[in-house]
């Protein structure tokens, strides 16, 4: 970064990067769920987890939205010196930053299933499930603004999360074909035409 250049990260992106890892550990942890009968027994433990994953995705899905629809009306255009941060990049420090705590999660998720079998494990692909829907979301948000919403990397926390914690101050903006993600934070299928 050069003469007063910010280093930016994808909102979209920082809030996608965990919806793959919660979706695939809930999805083994519901597998092996579903092996010990449990307290509750197999059926009413995959029913209470159908139930959890709807929950948990709506909840996620809908969780503050206010919180990036806010800097998002605000955002200022991103100088010319700002750095755009690869996705690849950010999906890698978040994921780094909280592969313990998914760690923990995995391990929560499995440990529940001797009470209700699978029901953790949904619980948690239906954590990843709405951070799918939310980064949708978002892409929704850019596409109608004709806009990305890009975040200060020094703004996120420690574990280079919360796109929408206290901490940041506003989104910087550029235009739809910036930055080597797709609207919603997913990976770009073709180049953009620059």
């Amino acid at each position: 970064m050069t003469r007063g250049g910010q280093g930016l990260a994808r909102v979209a992106v920082v809030v996608r990067a965990g919806a793959a890892p919660l979706w695939w550990l809930g999805v083994v942890a519901a597998g092996a769920g579903v092996l010990p009968q449990g307290l509750t027994g197999r059926r009413i433990g995959v029913l209470a987890g159908a139930a959890l994953f709807l929950v948990a995705a709506a909840v996620v899905a809908y969780a503050r939205r206010g919180r990036y629809r806010a800097p998002a009306r605000s955002a200022v255009r991103a100088g010319r010196h700002d750095v755009l941060q690869d996705r690849a990049v950010t999906v890698r420090n978040w994921r780094r930053g909280h592969r313990w705590w998914l760690l923990l999660a995995f391990l929560a998720a499995l440990g529940t299933s001797f009470a209700v079998p699978a029901a953790g494990g949904l619980l948690l692909a239906g954590c990843g499930a709405g951070l799918w829907l939310k980064a949708g979301w978002i892409g929704r948000l850019e596409q109608a603004g004709e806009a990305l919403l890009w975040v200060r990397v020094d703004w996120l926390t420690p574990r280079a999360g919360r796109p929408a914690g206290r901490t940041v101050k506003g989104y910087r903006t550029t235009g739809i074909a910036a930055g080597d993600a797709a609207p919603g934070g997913a990976r770009r299928r073709t180049p953009a035409l620059v």
